[in-house]
């Protein structure tokens, strides 16, 4: 699925989703959405587009390890 779409901004912050949208995405009232914001812009997203999304950004990396290795620096650099 790809496409770009113009919405309007209603009141109070509702947005519209399309209905050729919400049935290719298979979206149904009470659906849960993330709104992503980036440098580049906006990106709504499905939970499970999300966690999609992550898991391809931390391919191949160790996140235990840096995060791990990142603490010891931290606390090398306090008891210095």
């Amino acid at each position: 699925m790809s496409g770009t779409h113009a919405i309007v901004m209603g009141d109070r912050g509702r947005l519209v989703i399309p209905a050729e949208v919400r049935s290719a995405a298979n979206l149904e009232p009470g659906t849960p959405l993330i709104l992503v914001e980036s440098s580049s812009g906006l990106l709504l997203l499905t939970r499970a587009q999300a966690k999609a999304m992550i898991k391809t950004q931390l391919a191949g990396r160790d996140v235990v390890a840096e995060l791990l290795a990142e603490r010891r620096a931290e606390a090398l650099s306090e008891s210095a």
